[in-house]
Order: structure tokens, then C-alpha cells, then sequence
């Protein structure tokens, strides 16, 4: 006689099937010492809506011929989430995060605000999923639902790709340290500036503007890159490094 699903939240209201042989008619189930509710009935299954309950229970169908043999089924309690990977990135998802916490072993689905996505289970304590597209920019919440029920309290921020306006100044000696400052849009999350591949140290002003100090470079024009948890922009040839006077 299985019974399917065999889990179900400790709140109760997982709808459960039994299937099995005589057992029409059916005129109680159990979990454990507790009463479901039964939804349907033919001579071959019963439909029930589990009762609330704890730990693992035997279930029991009675019908006027008598009460059949126990099947376990397996009461799990809520998710608990501790944290994710990365709380922000593109409008356009894609990127892969990772979520910890407890009770995560049965996740089947990650909401990000209304759009659900499909998880891969690591382990109890770990799942990873990958974002999907946002509606607009901003935060939304994030929930993970598991056979033991949804729980939310963590917000995943989707952020708009970085644009570059301007650089000042656009050029400076090969030796590095030129202080540049860099406009544009969509900046805050900056997580790197590059001149010419080569890692510049900076600061974030506000969105819309960072400061950055020239790593030693070779003479001439070189792409100046900032990334973000948005994504990334670069500005073609948008430095160039001044070979010293020689005499």
C-alpha cells in the first residue's frame, strides 16, 4: 500500500494519496493518533489532507472491513535560510548563487520576488540556484520552499549594467598613480577598475561616479573597465599612458 508523497510540513496540510485494495468506503485515516481529512475515495486509493504533526508517524486506513497495515510518513519542519552568496546582481539573472541555512534537503522551488526558479540540493545545509531575470531593478525577497513549508527573510537586489560616461583626465605617465575620476551610471556595486587588464585601486563615490589611481602601465591608449555586480563597461581606449621625457 504506498502512500505518496511519504513527507509532508510539520503544519499539516499536504495532500497525501493512498493506493492500495479494498479500500473503498473508507471511513477514517490516521497519522499516527491524529484524523486526516479525507478528499477523496474509490476501492483502490484514498486522498487525504495531513493533520499537523512531528517526527515520523504511522498512517493507517480504516473501512468497514477493518484497519490496514501502518506506512510511515515523514513530518519535516519549515526551511531556515542563514544567507546567500551574493545579494545582488544583473537585471538580466543568470549568475549562479548559493543559499545556506537548515532543512533545505527537499527545496523544490527559490522565489525571487514572483519568479520562481528550480534549485540543485548540495547537501541539508546548502543549495545552489541560478537567478532568474528581474522584473525592474531594486530589491525583492527571496523565499525557498521545501516539503516542510516556505520561509522568506533574506532580499536578493537586481542591479542595472554599468555604463561609463566620462574619465578624467584621459591621460597620464606610464609610471601610474593618476588620480582619474569616472562618471556614468549604475556604479555603486563597482566590484573592480582596470586600466589595460591591470587592477586600479578606487573608491565609489555615489552611482554615478568613482575615483580610481592609474596602475604602472605601457605607452599608449588602453580599454578602462569597471565592473559591478551588474555586469560590466568599458571604455575603449579610454586612457593613455604618456611615455617619460628622455634626454
Amino acid at each position: 500500500m504506498p502512500i505518496s508523497p511519504n513527507q509532508g510540513s510539520t503544519a499539516g496540510g499536504t495532500t497525501v494519496t493512498i493506493t492500495g485494495t479494498n479500500l473503498g468506503g473508507a471511513t477514517a485515516v490516521r497519522f499516527g493518533s491524529k484524523l486526516a481529512a479525507i478528499t477523496a475515495n474509490n476501492p483502490t486509493s484514498v486522498t487525504v489532507t495531513s493533520p499537523s504533526g512531528n517526527g515520523v508517524v504511522p498512517v493507517t486506513v480504516t473501512t468497514p472491513g477493518g484497519t490496514s497495515n501502518p506506512l510511515n510518513f515523514f513530518y519535516i519542519g519549515p526551511p531556515f535560510k542563514t544567507g546567500l552568496s551574493d545579494s545582488s546582481g544583473p537585471l538580466a539573472g543568470g549568475n549562479t548563487i548559493t543559499i545556506t541555512g537548515t532543512g533545505l534537503s527537499t527545496a523544490t522551488a527559490v522565489n525571487f520576488g514572483a519568479t520562481a526558479a528550480t534549485p540543485t540540493v548540495i547537501n541539508d545545509g546548502q543549495i545552489t540556484v541560478t537567478v532568474p531575470a528581474g522584473a525592474a531593478t531594486g530589491p525583492v525577497s527571496v523565499s525557498v520552499t521545501t516539503a516542510g513549508g516556505t520561509n522568506n527573510g533574506l532580499t536578493y537586489t537586481y542591479v542595472d549594467t554599468p555604463a561609463i560616461d566620462t574619465i578624467s583626465p584621459t591621460s597620464g605617465p606610464t609610471s601610474g598613480g593618476t588620480s582619474v575620476t569616472i562618471t556614468g551610471s549604475g556604479l555603486t556595486s563597482t566590484q573592480s577598475v582596470t586600466f589595460g587588464g591591470a587592477a586600479a585601486p578606487f573608491s565609489v563615490i555615489d552611482d554615478t561616479s568613482l575615483s580610481a589611481v592609474t596602475p604602472p602601465g605601457t605607452a599608449g591608449p588602453v580599454d578602462v573597465t569597471v565592473t559591478t555586480s551588474g555586469g560590466s563597461a568599458t571604455a575603449d581606449d579610454g586612457f593613455s599612458y604618456a611615455a617619460g621625457p628622455g634626454i
